[in-house]
């Protein structure tokens, strides 16, 4: 997969954050790292929790479940401030399946591709390696 200059590339978990931009071509990314911003995990959803069970989880999936829509609302005010043109999620498969819940029109347009693999932490070379073995 080729990635424009400029492209925003956001790896996610259920607590993690990164992101990168390529500074380099479409032919050679160099992905370059950006500040991880502050995100509001305040929203655990809708109504509270009192005990746990299979269609009601725990703290800590609320937790993930409130990083996500963080994360979600975050690259939403981005793409519909056009700071964010373009744009590739590499996320754990379950936070990938929240952050779409959350992710506004105009994000799913500029979502170039999503990648459902737990990266946080990998080298940018190997983020780029992903990519071209998920094209």
């Amino acid at each position: 997969m080729l990635l424009a200059h400029g492209t925003v590339i956001a790896v996610v978990d259920g607590k993690n954050f990164e992101l990168y931009r390529n500074a380099g071509n479409e032919a050679e990314p160099d992905l370059s790292a950006l500040p991880t911003p502050k995100l509001d995990e305040h929203n655990k959803g809708a109504g509270a929790h009192h005990y746990s069970s299979s269609g009601n989880p725990t703290g800590h999936l609320l937790d993930e479940d409130a990083h996500a829509a963080a994360v979600a609302g975050w690259l939403n005010s981005e793409v519909l401030g056009h700071k964010i043109e373009t744009l590739v999620v590499f996320a754990a498969p379950r936070t990938l399946g929240e952050l779409r819940k959350h992710y506004h029109k105009m994000t799913e347009r500029a979502l170039a591709k999503e990648v459902s693999k737990d990266m946080i932490g990998k080298q940018p070379h190997e983020l780029v390696e992903a990519l071209r073995a998920n094209a």
